[in-house]
C-alpha cells in the first residue's frame, strides 16, 4: 500500500467516526420483556412479613423441641453497606442480593439473588429423623457491632439450648460472613449437607455469550483451581476437601468459603438453549463436618459482587482466577502487561474508546523492533525470491534437492529464512491476549463509544429478520465490518512486500472473512481494538520502510556471498541444524529405497 493509499483510509475512518459521534442518535437499549422476575426490595433495617407456612402435624410433633419452629410467618430482614442491599430470610437464608453500583443491560436493578431463583437447604438429622434447617423459622435480631452490621436468627428451646445462624455484614465490600452456633441440641453425627440452587438470571444483552461463559468454579484445600464446563451442561463430584465454590456469571459471582474447608462436594449446571426465563441453572451440593457445629467452628462466607480481577485477588486463594486470561503465555501478557496499562489509563481518562486507542499504540510502539526485524526479513527474502525461483524450475519435482540448494543459497546470502516469521510469532501472544482481556473486562461493561452502546458486548448497526449461520447472528456489527475491511487491504499490503504466489495467497484473502463470522457477536471492544491496530500498523509499516534499504542489504548478501566463496563465511548454528536435518532426512529416504 502506498502513502496515499494509507492517507486515504485512515481519512474514511475518521470520517465514519465523526458522523457517528455527532450526528447520530445516543444508543438506547432496546426493552424487552425479562426472562426472570425480580422482588421489589426493603429499606435498610426493616422487617417484613410473608405468608404462613403449614408443616406436616406428624412432621412436627416428631421434631419434639424443635417442631416448633416449623410453623409460623416468614419475615424479611434487610441490611446494605455501600455496595450492597441485602434481604434475609427469618429461615436463616439469603433471600435477596441486590448490587447498588451495577443496573441490568435493561437498566433494572441487578440481583444476584432473589427468593425466586436462589434456593438453600441445610440438611441434617434430629431425633432419627430428616431436618432442613433452613426450614425452622427463627427469631431476628439485628446488631450494630462497630462499622459492621450483623443479623442473628436464632431458635431457642430452653436455657443454654439454641440454633443460631449469624451474618456479619461489613461497611464496605462484597463479601459478607455467615456462622452456625449449637448448643444443647443434639443432631446427626453424620455430616451436614448444604445444598444451593441457583436459576442464574440474564443481566447482559446476550443471551448466547452469557451462557457460554457461566459455569460453577472450585478451589480444592490442595491450591487446585478447577470448574465445568462453559459451553455445555456438565456434573462433577469432588471427594476431596474444598475451600471454595462459586457460581461464576460472564460478570459476576456468587461464592461460598469455607474458613476450614467443605468436605466433600457435587456440582452440577444445567442449559436448555431452547429456554430463554434463565442462562443457567447452578445446583451446588457441599457437605460440612457435624464436629464444626459442636466445636464452633463452622464459619464461613458469601461473596456477592462482581468478576473483577482486582478485587478477587484479595478475597482468597485463586479466586481471581474466575477472571479467564487466557493460557500461558497470553495470561502473562494480561496479568503483567495489558492489564496494567489499560488500569493505568483508566485512572486519567474516562472515555474507553480513547483508553483502547492509547492501549494500542502502546502496544505497537512496545512491538516496533519485532516489526522492522519482520519487514528486514520480508524484503532479504523477497530480493532472493528470483533465484528461488530458479532453483524450484532446475530442480522440478526433486523437493529433497530443491531445498538443498535453497539452504545453501541462504547459508552464502547470510540469510535465516525464519527470520520474517519468527518476530511475528513472537507476537501473537499479545495478538491473542486480547480475545481475552476485552470480553472478560468488566470495566468496559455499559460503557459506550460511537454508535455501541456497551462495549463489553457486540455492536449493531443493523438487526437482520434471520440468523446467519457459523456464529454470525441476526446481527451486523459496524466495527466488525471496519476491522475486516482493514484487515484484506493490510493483506494486500502485506502480498505486496512478501510477493506471496499459490495457495497462501488466497487463504490471506479467506482468513479475515472467517474471522469476520466468528467475531461478529464478540466484545465491540475487541474489533474496535483490531481495527485501530490495523490503522496504525499500515502507518507504522509506511515508516519502518524508510528504514530498509533493499540496496544496502543487498549489498551486505552479496559481501556475504564472497566471504562464503573465500571459505571465510561463518555458519549460524541455527542453519547449520537445519541443513545436517535434511541430509539426515535425504539419507534416510535413500536408505528406504
Amino acid at each position: 500500500m502506498d502513502r496515499n493509499s494509507a492517507i486515504g483510509l485512515t481519512l474514511i475512518a475518521v470520517l465514519l467516526f465523526v458522523y457517528f459521534y455527532f450526528f447520530s442518535p445516543a444508543p438506547v437499549p432496546v426493552e424487552t420483556p425479562q426472562p426472570t422476575p425480580t422482588t421489589a426490595t426493603h429499606a435498610p433495617d426493616t422487617v417484613q412479613k410473608k405468608n404462613n407456612s403449614l408443616p406436616d402435624t406428624a412432621l412436627v410433633k416428631s421434631m419434639g423441641t424443635l417442631g416448633a419452629f416449623l410453623s409460623g410467618n416468614e419475615e424479611m430482614i434487610s441490611a446494605e453497606n455501600d455496595v450492597l442491599k441485602i434481604t434475609f430470610s427469618n429461615h436463616g437464608t439469603v433471600s435477596e442480593v441486590n448490587l447498588k453500583n451495577f443496573k441490568t443491560y435493561y437498566q433494572k436493578p441487578l440481583l444476584l439473588a432473589n427468593g425466586k431463583n436462589n434456593q438453600f437447604s441445610l440438611t441434617t438429622a434430629y431425633q432419627g429423623k430428616p431436618l432442613d434447617l433452613y426450614q425452622l423459622h427463627y427469631h431476628p435480631e439485628i446488631v450494630k457491632q462497630a462499622d459492621s452490621t450483623k443479623i442473628i436468627f436464632t431458635a431457642t428451646v430452653a436455657d443454654n439450648s439454641f440454633i443460631k445462624h449469624i451474618y456479619t455484614l461489613p461497611a464496605k465490600g462484597y463479601q459478607i460472613g455467615y456462622s452456625i452456633e449449637t448448643k444443647g441440641i443434639t443432631l446427626n453425627e453424620k455430616d451436614l449437607s448444604l445444598a444451593w440452587v441457583n436459576y442464574v438470571p440474564l443481566q447482559e444483552k446476550d443471551i448466547t455469550d452469557s451462557r457460554n461463559r457461566t459455569t460453577i468454579n472450585y478451589y480444592t484445600s490442595q491450591n487446585s483451581f478447577n470448574g465445568l464446563s462453559e459451553s455445555a451442561s456438565d456434573t462433577k463430584t469432588i471427594n476431596e476437601p474444598i475451600k471454595w465454590v462459586a457460581i461464576r456469571q460472564k460478570f459476576f459471582v456468587s461464592a461460598i468459603f469455607a474458613k476450614a474447608s467443605f468436605n466433600t462436594g457435587a456440582l452440577a449446571t444445567f442449559s436448555d438453549p431452547a429456554d430463554s426465563s434463565m442462562v443457567k441453572k447452578a445446583e451446588v451440593s457441599l457437605t460440612i463436618p457435624s464436629a464444626a457445629l459442636t466445636t464452633g467452628t463452622a464459619h464461613f462466607s458469601y461473596y456477592f459482587g462482581p468478576n473483577d480481577y482486582d478485587i478477587e485477588k484479595v478475597i482468597a486463594d485463586g479466586f481471581s482466577r474466575n477472571v479467564y486470561l487466557g493460557w500461558p503465555p497470553v495470561i502473562w501478557v494480561n496479568q503483567y502487561l495489558a492489564r496494567p496499562v489499560f488500569k493505568f489509563l483508566q485512572g486519567f481518562i474516562s472515555n474507553y474508546g480513547l483508553i483502547i486507542f492509547l492501549l494500542v499504540l502502546f502496544m505497537k510502539l512496545l512491538l516496533t523492533p519485532l516489526t522492522y526485524s519482520s519487514m528486514l526479513g520480508q524484503a532479504k527474502m523477497r530480493l532472493l525470491k528470483p533465484e528461488l525461483d530458479v532453483i524450484k524450475e532446475k530442480n522440478g519435482d526433486n523437493m529433497a534437492q530443491a531445498q538443498q540448494d535453497q539452504m545453501k543459497l541462504y547459508q552464502q546470502a547470510g540469510v535465516n529464512p525464519f527470520s520474517g516469521c519468527i518476530p511475528i510469532l513472537l507476537q501473537f501472544p499479545i495478538i491473542l491476549s486480547m480475545f481475552y482481556l476485552f470480553p472478560n473486562s468488566i470495566d468496559l461493561r455499559q460503557q459506550h463509544f460511537l454508535w455501541a452502546d456497551d462495549l463489553s458486548t457486540y455492536d449493531s448497526i443493523l438487526h437482520l429478520p434471520f440468523k446467519i449461520p457459523f456464529g454470525f447472528g441476526d446481527h451486523v456489527s459496524l466495527f466488525l465490518l471496519l476491522m475486516t475491511a482493514s484487515q484484506l487491504i493490510f493483506q494486500w499490503q502485506n502480498n505486496q512486500l512478501q510477493a506471496v504466489q499459490g495457495p497462501m495467497k488466497a487463504m490471506g484473502y479467506v482468513m479475515p472473512v472467517i474471522f469476520m463470522f466468528v467475531l461478529n457477536s464478540f466484545s465491540a471492544g475487541l474489533n474496535f481494538y483490531y481495527f485501530v491496530s490495523n490503522l496504525i500498523t499500515f502507518a507504522q509499516q509506511a515508516v519502518i520502510k524508510r528504514f530498509v534499504d533493499e540496496n544496502k542489504i543487498k549489498a551486505i548478501m552479496d559481501e556475504n556471498r564472497k566471504k562464503a566463496a573465500a571459505g571465510v563465511g561463518k555458519k549460524s548454528k541455527f542453519m547449520t541444524k537445519i541443513e545436517e536435518a535434511m541430509k539426515a532426512s535425504e539419507a534416510q529416504r535413500k536408505t528406504k529405497k
